[in-house]
């Protein structure tokens, strides 16, 4: 069996090729790569990432040169005297960039009329290979797999973001709405989230783009067993994130049929109704095959606002549905906190304009820490979850409902309870859910019933027969 290479290995080499543009050989990589490596082996890698066509191969023998393929190449454009605006510098500063990454900034810096016009590159999705091509490195999935894994091995899907599903609604609204120029603030969120009040001076669109992020963080955790890459949770995620946002009232979950330009850009999307859809398929697919759910996330972050398969509203669904795999596998979610709105949208244009995502992965992965530091402090603010009362959540709302808008007593609830468990529990569980919810019945009050959906009329009456039954 031929022994696997490490991805940091092939991505030392790849990083070489790419920065000559005009062809490199075998020589010439050699006395680049650091730490060196035998011949046949640099061979034997080069090989490799010929044949996942990560890099191209031109002529052979001593003679043969190694470039990026035709996806990858930036336009043939000097950018080395393109001078560094302020904001961009103090950006560099708040996020480590890179030098490729800072190279895309200085090219993008540049006027528009300066870079070269680009349409959609086919090549740049097709020739993606899940779980052999990567957009982060070994090293990066390791270390965002530590950083992003709080302590709920084997719950059930969106467990975790439904512990901080409060928190999320609002970080996520914001950060998202705010990276496409949404003008509310924080304390704005906030309110219209938890209190339904829209701020003064705002245009309606602005709220509905919040309560959209809402509503769709929702159906995304709520569904958690049931989300995937795949055309119900994109396309009705999408249709979600436009609500009454876009001038066809069809055209929301629905994927595009007409061309869009993109503003401040040179790159023009596909305008092929029949080409999108199959794009749009394959993008699902290999999104699906992926076993990595940080490459899973970037990957989508990548090629979903690429391919702009819908007629607005693109990012705001690759930002959420870079979420699906953190949701299904109680990772932290990714909320975007303090990433500068330019540095993201060069990042977008890094890959529309030169169909490459190092910025991109540059951004994902200084947000993610991030965001993973955040929902760990909320965690332990929070408090451990007990897995026990966690998987029984549903049962013992069912259970204390029951017993209060059934008016019953100690004695009655004592007997509802034992039959219940042992007609809908396994043994092993069903001494400890009793004990559970005769517990919460004894610690009901009236600042704690609203949480199991009953009304204070129908509290007010059962705890007076409680009560009685507690003097007798």
């Amino acid at each position: 069996m031929a022994k696997a290479i490490k991805e940091d290995d092939l991505a030392a080499i790849e990083a070489i090729v790419r920065a000559h543009p005009e062809g490199i050989s075998v020589a010439e990589i050699a006395d680049a790569l650091k730490p060196p490596v035998a011949r046949r082996t640099l061979q034997y890698r080069l090989k490799s990432l010929v044949k996942a066509r990560r890099i191209a191969a031109e002529g052979g023998g001593r003679g043969a040169k190694y470039r990026m393929p035709a996806a990858a190449k930036a336009p043939e454009v000097t950018v080395e005297n393109a001078p560094v605006a302020p904001e961009a510098a103090a950006e560099e500063e708040a996020v480590p960039l890179l030098p490729a990454s800072k190279e895309i900034r200085r090219y993008l810096s540049q006027p528009l009329t300066t870079r070269k016009p680009v349409g959609y590159n086919r090549e740049f999705l097709e020739s993606y290979w899940p779980n052999e091509t990567f957009y982060l490195s070994e090293a990066q999935r390791a270390h965002l797999a530590q950083v992003g894994k709080p302590n709920f091995a084997d719950q059930a899907a969106g467990t975790y973001a439904k512990q901080i599903l409060n928190r999320l609604l609002i970080d996520l609204s914001w950060n998202s709405s705010r990276l496409e120029g949404n003008t509310y603030s924080l304390l704005d969120t906030k309110r219209l989230i938890e209190l339904g009040e829209a701020a003064e001076g705002r245009d309606r669109p602005e709220a509905q783009m919040i309560v959209n992020h809402k509503d769709a963080i929702e159906f995304l955790v709520n569904d958690a067993e049931g989300i995937g890459f795949n055309r119900y949770t994109i396309l009705n995620l999408h249709g979600i994130l436009a609500q009454n946002l876009l001038p066809d009232p069809s055209a929301p979950g629905r994927l595009r049929r007409m061309g869009v330009g993109i503003e401040k850009s040179t790159f023009h999307p596909l305008e092929l109704p029949q080409l999108i859809e199959e794009h749009f398929n394959l993008l699902l697919e290999k999104a699906a095959a992926l076993q990595d759910p940080f490459e899973q996330a970037l990957f989508v972050m990548v090629q979903l606002p690429y391919l702009q398969p819908f007629d607005d509203v693109n990012k705001r669904v690759s930002r959420l549905t870079a979420n699906i795999p953190f949701i299904k596998r109680n990772l932290s979610p990714l909320s975007f906190i303090d990433v500068p709105r330019a540095l993201y949208t060069d990042a977008i244009l890094g890959v529309y304009e030169l169909n490459q995502p190092d910025l991109l992965r540059d951004v994902f992965v200084w947000a993610y820490e991030r965001s993973a530091a955040r929902y760990a402090a909320v965690q332990q603010s929070l408090g451990e979850p007990d897995p026990f009362r966690v998987k029984h959540k549903a049962a013992l709302r069912q259970i204390v409902g029951d017993v209060v808008r059934g008016r019953m007593d100690r004695k009655a609830a004592a007997a509802y309870i034992a039959s219940w468990v042992e007609k809908n529990l396994p043994e092993a569980d069903r001494e400890k859910f009793r004990d559970m919810a005769e517990s919460e019945l004894l610690s009901l009050h009236e600042g704690n019933f609203a949480r199991y959906q009953i009304r204070p009329s129908e509290f007010a009456a059962w705890q007076q027969v409680w009560s009685e039954g507690s003097r007798s």
